[in-house]
């Protein structure tokens, strides 16, 4: 690998109900078959990688209970640096409820917890042990505060390093991680960042008001990559499982390989390839 990929993320530990159909607002459906899976978008784009090759480090917190230890356990398991995760007292590490149905669509509520701390100091700290360089990729997300995205952000500028913003759950872009930055919305996060319905339109939109390309997944039927042009990037057809982190998956296969040194449409084709696999498996991890 040429470069390093610095993940600044949330943490969680996933609690998953597998059901026959999700329930309506007020139902309980019952029969479900119970699963614990590590989770967090940010520690499951580290995963994915890690799993594709790349050295990575994490930038995160989690709490002073067994589920953090557990979920930090599992992140240095796959062969990412947890050196610069904090453990803080007296805080709950993150949790989400998913629910699943025999489609593999999902319901996911989220607990946040220690991932609602994650701030500039942290960037900061773990910048000062070891600064990026022109060559790693800094993958930021929406799970944890703004503070730490601007940190993160800034600090790609300032060393020329790549840096891509998974904007989920959707918010608007904050200032200081607007410009420059790769965004990879789903449609719905697309819509709402941009005000266009279409996928193509709104990676358009957002492509002009970055000033980078943009990366839009369209669920099976892909990708959308707005560089210059628009590029469709297809999705193979496969049996879905659990959708439940595809979006990760494709976010860290796609950090991994521009670290690598790929270009954008071979790393963002790999990452899709890499989504459509992680749906054939339960879990956010697979």
């Amino acid at each position: 690998m040429s470069g390093t990929v610095l993940v600044v993320g949330s943490i969680n530990v996933d609690l998953v109900v597998s059901l026959a159909r999700l329930p309506e607002p007020g139902e309980t459906v019952t029969g479900g078959e119970f699963a614990r899976h590590g989770g967090g978008k940010g520690a499951n784009q580290a995963v994915a990688a890690a799993r594709a090759g790349a050295r990575v480090r994490f930038v995160g917190a989690v709490g002073d209970d067994d589920l953090g230890e557990a979920a930090v356990d599992a992140l240095a398991g796959e062969g990412v640096e947890t050196g610069a995760i904090a453990r803080l007292d007296g805080t709950a590490t993150g949790v989400a409820l998913i629910a699943v149905d025999a489609e593999g669509r999902n319901q996911i509520a989220v607990a946040s917890g220690a991932n609602a701390r994650v701030d500039a100091a942290m960037v900061d700290a773990a910048l000062a042990a070891e600064p990026l360089g022109p060559d790693d990729v800094v993958l930021l997300g929406f799970e944890v505060p703004d503070e730490a995205v601007v940190a993160g952000a800034r600090a790609a500028a300032t060393a020329g390093a790549r840096a891509i913003l998974n904007p989920a759950p959707a918010r608007d872009l904050p200032d200081g991680a607007r410009e420059g930055l790769l965004l990879t919305p789903n449609g719905l996060e697309a819509a709402t960042l941009s005000g266009e319905t279409e996928p193509a339109a709104a990676a358009r939109a957002l492509a002009r008001r970055t000033g980078a390309p943009v990366l839009v997944t369209v669920g099976a039927d892909g990708a959308l990559l707005v560089d210059g042009g628009c590029i469709e990037i297809a999705a193979p057809e496969v049996e879905v499982v659990d959708t439940t982190g595809a979006g990760d998956a494709l976010n860290g296969t796609l950090a991994a390989g521009l670290a690598a040194g790929r270009d954008l449409e071979a790393a963002a084709r790999a990452a899709v390839e890499a989504a459509s696999a992680s749906v054939q498996r339960p879990g956010a991890r697979g």
